[in-house]
């Protein structure tokens, strides 16, 4: 695999987005929803980074399923979600990729009448977009190849890693083989 992030990078910048998110809501009533299972990483970290008192929810949404490299129709499960409204709102993702999952999640919490929504997200691929939408905070802008790691996987795979690669094909293939 073709290290991209390294976990050193990682972890200095989770700090900073930090320190911007405890300035931006200071006087605020934030709730981070997280979304399933990609965000499990960059959640935990960032969590511990922030420094305003907050609650936590998580939200399942997936348009990747097994071996896709490429995004299918969206599901969202929000079973999990606490009350919202009147909360502020970061909606939090592993990675920014078409803007589709952030748009229609985004929508999808509205109608739970919260104070405000902004998102956040680890990785950004701004080549990609096909939506208006931008993350209002993101780590890293990456260029549009398929990554792996800190979050991220391939056939549930990969998720484990500390940093974020370009997989090659063959790690694929043994991905796919279990």
């Amino acid at each position: 695999m073709k290290i991209l992030i390294t976990q050193q990078q990682i972890e200095a910048r989770i700090k900073q987005l930090g320190e911007t998110i405890s300035q931006d809501y200071c006087n605020s009533s934030l709730t981070v929803v997280g979304v399933l299972s990609g965000c499990l990483m960059v959640m935990a970290d960032l969590l511990r980074t922030i420094e305003v008192p907050l609650n936590t929810a998580f939200v399942s949404a997936s348009s990747y399923q097994g071996t896709r490299t490429t995004p299918g129709e969206l599901s969202i499960n929000d079973s999990l979600l606490p009350q919202l409204c009147g909360r502020d709102i970061l909606l939090l993702d592993d990675i920014f990729d078409t803007g589709h999952t952030m748009q229609k999640l985004s929508d999808h919490l509205l109608r739970h009448d919260p104070a405000s929504i902004r998102t956040a997200v680890l990785l950004w691929k701004p080549a990609r977009n096909q939506t208006q939408a931008q993350p209002d905070y993101f780590g890293f802008q990456i260029p549009d190849e398929f990554v792996v790691g800190y979050g991220l996987d391939y056939n549930e795979r990969f998720r484990e890693l500390p940093f974020i690669a370009v997989p090659e094909p063959s790690d694929l293939h043994d991905a796919e083989q279990g």
